[in-house]
């Protein structure tokens, strides 16, 4: 596939969810917006828990990272918390997660960039177990809503992962020596989430746990602030299933295939209007968007230099990675060189 198909590829796979959504509102009534002094405090409120679970994010990230050996600031480490949010709301990818690589790796002496990149897998895995156990637990129902699928696509699917795993160890017989090479590379990555297997992991699953409650929170508020009464059962299913669509390769900010999982979320534990839901859409798009995107931009600049300082940290990883790749060759053709000789 040449690189302008898969430009095309991705372009369609980001515009179908985008149009989808954007005809499905046009067919709605104008959307309300909260006018009175309720509606504005619950508004307020659910910006104020969305910066709770910022901060609380940030500080299990501080201590993934102290588990992990790296010497990051508290300070660094809660400004770039919002920066990530801001890269991954503007840019393909989720490229938020190596803004924080990146700068944070420029900042800390004696941690590698993939060891960084390691905690932050961590946090995935933390946030993908929580949110498993909260569909599992609370949303059930919510998941009963979707059709069950045809005999004829259970039996595609099972032909599909039979030719994966056909694939899969074909590879692995016939690259071993490359693959070995590239799990040995990644080992740094795994490391953190492998420290999650102890009574500290637990303890982070909890707060992982608490961080969702709250954003759950923010849900019901922002309900709340439209008329739309969620309890905290229907905000977790809610906030459950939309991130996990948010999974779902999309555009920036998740255009598309987020909005689609909110507004069939809400639908799926509510009986509200479908101008009422659309309201919801646009205020749950500002309070969870807008807010950390701007704060983002603002401290990259003030306290990072801008992208600027981005693209420097960039040269600097791909060097550092160009010199280890040479080091590693350096190394391996050392010891050909040495098996040879014994040989002969």
């Amino acid at each position: 596939m040449s690189q302008l198909q898969k430009r095309i590829l991705i372009g369609v796979v980001w515009l179908v969810p985008i149009v989808c959504v954007i005809w499905w509102a046009s067919k709605q009534e104008a959307p309300r917006l909260p006018s009175d002094a309720g509606g504005i405090a619950a508004l307020v409120g659910s910006l104020g828990l969305y910066a709770v679970a910022t901060l609380m994010r940030a500080e299990r990230w501080e201590r993934i990272l102290r588990r992990a050996g790296v010497r990051a600031k508290r300070a660094d480490v809660y400004a770039l918390t919002p920066i990530g949010y801001m890269g991954n709301n503007v840019l393909p990818a989720r490229g938020g997660e190596l803004l924080r690589t990146f700068l944070l790796g420029s900042r800390t002496e004696g941690s590698t960039k993939r060891t960084i990149l390691g905690t932050i897998l961590a946090e995935r895995v933390l946030d993908a177990v929580a949110l498993g156990i909260i569909l599992v637990v609370l949303a059930t129902g919510l998941l009963s809503e979707l059709p069950a699928p045809s005999t004829t696509v259970m039996l595609i699917g099972a032909a599909v992962l039979v030719l994966l795993l056909i694939v899969a160890a074909v590879a692995l017989l016939k690259y071993r020596e490359r693959l070995l090479f590239v799990l040995e590379a990644l080992k740094p990555m795994a490391q953190p989430t492998k420290q999650l297997l102890s009574s500290h992991g637990i303890a982070l699953l909890v707060v992982s746990l608490a961080v969702w409650c709250v954003e759950a929170s923010v849900y019901i508020a922002v309900g709340h602030a439209v008329g739309i009464e969620l309890g905290l059962q229907d905000g977790l299913a809610v906030v459950a299933f939309t991130n996990a669509a948010s999974l779902i390769p999309a555009a920036p900010g998740y255009i598309g295939t987020y909005d689609a999982a909110v507004i069939f979320a809400v639908n799926a534990v509510t009986n509200a209007s479908r101008s009422a839901v659309l309201s919801y859409l646009i205020l749950l798009r500002f309070v969870l968007f807008v807010p950390i995107t701007v704060v983002g931009f603002v401290l990259l600049v003030v306290r990072y230099g801008g992208l600027s300082r981005v693209r420097a940290a960039r040269q600097a990883a791909r060097d550092e990675e160009r010199t280890e790749h040479e080091a590693a060759a350096a190394a391996r053709a050392e010891t050909h060189v040495d098996t040879a000789a014994s040989t002969a």
